[in-house]
Formats: C-alpha cells, structure tokens, sequence
C-alpha cells in the first residue's frame, strides 16, 4: 500500500506529485493507493488531470481527508469523489466546488453559467460512475454547498468516516469495490505493508515557488537584483540572482491567479521611486510610490481561498525594504555622475601640462604622463607650463600659467 499526503493547494506540483505515487504503486504491485488529502483548493487545470490521473491509475485510489481539521474544498472535493474509496475523518469537511475567476472575482453572468455548468457536469459525472450523491455532488458546484464527514456520508457522497489510518485499512480489507471502468475489485490487507512516498526536492521546491508569498518575494529579488547590476555594471552577483529569481517568479506566477494591473502599478511605483530621486517632491513621490506598490502588491494575487493570497505581512516589509534599497541605488548612482572625473580625456581638463615643444599657437605640451598636440590661447615657449581648457577632438586648447609648479610626472 502506498500512502501520499497532499496538504498544500492544487497545482502543478501537486499533479506531478500524484503521478510518481501512482506510478510507484503500479510498479510494485501495491494493493492500492491512499492519498491523505487536506486541501483549501487550486487550479482547476491541475484538477482535472489530477482526477484523470485517479480513474485512470492501475490500482484502487482511496482519497482519505485527514486529520481532524482538514478540509477537501473545492478543487479537494473532485478528488475527494473521483476516488475508488472516498473516507474522511470526523471533523473535517470537503465541498464549496462553485468556480471562481482566476483572481478570485465573480465571473460575468455568461461566464459563470458556462464555468458552473461546465464543473457541475464533472461532479456529476464523477458521482454518477463512483455511485455517489449525485443531486447533492451537484449541489456543492452551483450552491457551494460544503458538507460535514457525517452529513457527506449521509448523502452517499463518500464511503467511509474512520478515526484514522489503521482504522481505514481494517475498513478496506476484503471490501469489494467497483472501478471506475466498471470492474469489481476485492480489497486484500491482511497485513498490507505500508509504504509512504513523500514529495521529491524537486516537488518539494517547485510546491515553495509556487506559494505566492514565496513568488511575491522571488519577483521583488528579481527586480532589485537586475537594478543593482544595471546600475552597477560588473557586479555579475545581484545580475545573476535577479535573473534566476525573475526566471523561478515566472514560473510561479504561471501557475497563479495573477491580477497584471497589480504588476502594473508595482512598476509604478518602482518609477515614482526612481523619480523622487531626480525630483524636488518633499517626499510626495516616495508616499506615492509606497502607497501604489502596497497596493499592488495585494492585486498581484488575489483570491477567495486565502492560501492563494499574498499576505499583508509580507507586503509592508517588503515595500518599505524595495523603496530604501531603490532610492539607495540611485543616490549612489547619481553622486557617482555628479563627480569630477579623475581619469580619461575629461580628467585632463584644469590640469597643468608642461609645453614641450612652443605653442604658436599650436604645439605639443605633456600631462597625465602622455604628449598631446595643442593649441594655446596665447603663444607659449616650450618648457613652460600651461593649464588645459578644454578638449576639442585630440586637441588639447590651453591657457598660459605663470608661476605654475612643473606638474608630476
């Protein structure tokens, strides 16, 4: 028997999870697989292939919501009556199937008949071919109705209500139970050896980013990251950690309901920051900024199943961090351009240049250990010195200096 545990919202991650555990059970034989489910929902793309996955597997599925507390909501309650055997512990519940939008709104009227008609035909479907509460598996979709472990159980929407593990497998042993292509299969576990496939590292970090505190948090590293190396060229560090965290946000924001005015006003603010800077507001730019990036922060994700929001708690934080850490940068990079140059043609200009060969007016004089051709305002003999004006092209135009010390070379 294998055992998997799904406790986190459905999503990608958790489709690719099922099917490695339904995949392993196959090949060892197991008599079945149980999946211990506590779910506040997710994505229905990622549902329906999970429920795909589940009538289609080899072997038996029994989908148990467990512990005490749990809950198999909305995309949990497909599952929940896709299963071979649907069991649930006392004190938990599962339904409130009715769809929402991507970003948890109510959908337009047409819309929402389609979505509602579209999902309530899934559960009926489902119900009908497991033998459950069809009427009532409808219900939980165009009513979100939710249902206690007895009340479920009392409208034939699941089979079992055990206090735990043992308890389950001493209910499934030697149960008959009815595929969902239609065949009779009798359950052996006598002394069934239980193995649990937990999630890889690799679904492990994938379910992480996909949490949108965690996305939330990869964007803004993406963003600072890829400031900093722009604003500091050659650092490579902050250019390649901004550039992994914007690649990983990516993906998670693929796989979330993302609201892109929220984005929107988030790059806004990132210009208010930006313009505060190079303007004289007082600080108006800086509240400005602050005010739309926490406000779209809270757009950036939003949704009815609070697992799939960005909190509050990790919004203030983090725009007051973004906003110090942007107009840092920029201070830094603005005093930097506001400073004299010390090297190159333009460190040359106020500098004292001996005259070596005599300006009359043109010459060569010698500065910052190099001979340049030059022109003199006034003509100069060589071996006196001069200070430069300016730089015309490769011509040095230079003033007469008397009294000047002989510049070092």
């Amino acid at each position: 028997m294998v055992i998997l545990t799904l406790k986190d919202s459905i999503q990608p991650a958790s489709l690719r999870y099922l099917e490695r555990g339904l995949k392993a059970a196959e090949t060892s034989g197991a008599t079945l697989t149980a999946v211990e489910l506590n779910t506040p929902g997710g994505l229905l793309v990622s549902l329906r292939e999970m429920t795909t996955a589940i009538t289609t597997a080899s072997r038996p599925v029994v989908v148990y919501v467990t512990p005490t507390g749990a809950h198999a909501a909305s995309a949990g309650f497909f599952l929940l009556i896709a299963a071979d055997v649907a069991a649930m512990a006392p004190g938990t519940n599962s339904g409130a199937a009715h769809p929402v939008g991507g970003h948890g709104e109510e959908l337009g009227k047409t819309i929402a008949e389609k979505a509602a008609n579209d999902a309530a035909a899934l559960a009926r479907s489902l119900a009908s071919q497991r033998g459950r509460g069809v009427e009532w598996a409808e219900k939980a979709v165009r009513e979100s109705a939710s249902y206690t472990d007895r009340e479920a159980l009392e409208h034939k929407l699941i089979d079992l209500v055990v206090n735990d593990r043992d308890e389950l497998l001493k209910a499934l042993n030697g149960r008959v139970i009815k595929r969902f292509d239609g065949r009779e299969e009798k359950l052996v576990l006598d002394a069934p050896e239980v193995v649990e496939v937990g999630p890889s590292q690799a679904d492990k970090l994938l379910s992480a980013i996909a949490h949108p505190n965690i996305a939330y948090l990869l964007l803004l590293a993406g963003i600072v990251g890829i400031y900093f190396e722009l604003s500091h060229p050659g650092a490579i560090f902050p250019g390649v950690l901004g550039g992994i965290s914007i690649l990983l946000a990516l993906f998670a924001l693929s796989v979330l309901p993302v609201n892109y005015v929220g984005i929107m006003l988030i790059v806004l603010a990132i210009g208010f920051f930006i313009a505060e800077v190079k303007v004289t507001s007082y600080g108006l730019l800086t509240v400005a900024g602050l005010i739309s990036f926490v406000i779209g922060s809270l757009m950036l994700i939003d949704s009815e199943i609070p697992a799939l929001r960005v909190g509050l708690e990790v919004v203030l934080p983090a725009a007051l961090m973004v906003a110090v850490i942007v107009i840092f940068l920029l201070t830094r990079v603005l005093r930097v351009h506001r400073e004299v140059p010390l090297t190159g043609a333009e460190g040359i200009a106020g500098e004292v240049a001996d005259v070596v060969v005599a300006l009359t007016p043109h010459g060569k004089v010698f500065v910052h250990g190099e001979y340049w051709d030059a022109v003199g305002t006034a003509e100069l003999p060589a071996g006196s010195h001069a200070r430069v004006v300016r730089i015309e092209g490769k011509i040095l135009v230079v003033e007469p200096l008397e009294d000047a010390a002989a510049p070092s070379r």
